[in-house]
């Protein structure tokens, strides 16, 4: 769990930093720009501590996003204003809501400290992107029912 852990923190950034960015030029409100900037800022802070983790524990991470990924990305590229905010909201929101129990899960049982480190550093970043994704009054309840739809029961 914990390699997969490190692998999925790292692949998160690489489409999450470019659909930051996109939002600076693609969105057409503020909050959707705020939430495109707490993205950038977290996920470069995220990133630098996987790659650190990478290295200190020698497992090997990934340098490209998955296709799905990749399509979320091309996605973003191609829409602007309105359909922009909307679809990275629900994108965004959905991939976090995801990782969190992940997060949770990992913090509780990992023995390795620096993946303690890196789930907590984790869970506060992806609270934050939770909450300012919500804070745009974009969230969708199918966008939550999705997230519920993956909790184990």
């Amino acid at each position: 769990m914990d390699k997969t852990f490190l692998t999925k923190v790292r692949q998160a950034g690489l489409w999450e930093m470019p659909a930051g960015r996109l939002a600076q030029t693609h969105a057409s409100s503020e909050a959707i720009k705020r939430a495109g900037m707490h993205l950038l800022e977290g996920h470069s802070k995220l990133d630098e501590l996987a790659r650190e983790d990478s290295e200190a524990l020698n497992v090997p991470i990934p340098d490209q996003t998955t296709p799905e990924q990749q399509g979320w990305v091309d996605q973003l590229k191609n829409a602007r204003g309105h359909a922009f905010d909307q679809l990275f909201v629900d994108l965004l929101r959905a991939s976090h809501g995801k990782i969190f129990i992940t997060i949770g899960e990992v913090r509780a049982t990992t023995k390795n400290t620096l993946l303690r480190r890196l789930a907590t550093q984790t869970n506060n970043t992806v609270q934050d992107h939770m909450d300012v994704l919500e804070d745009t009054g974009l969230v969708k309840d199918s966008t939550l029912d999705d997230v519920a739809s993956t909790v184990p029961k």
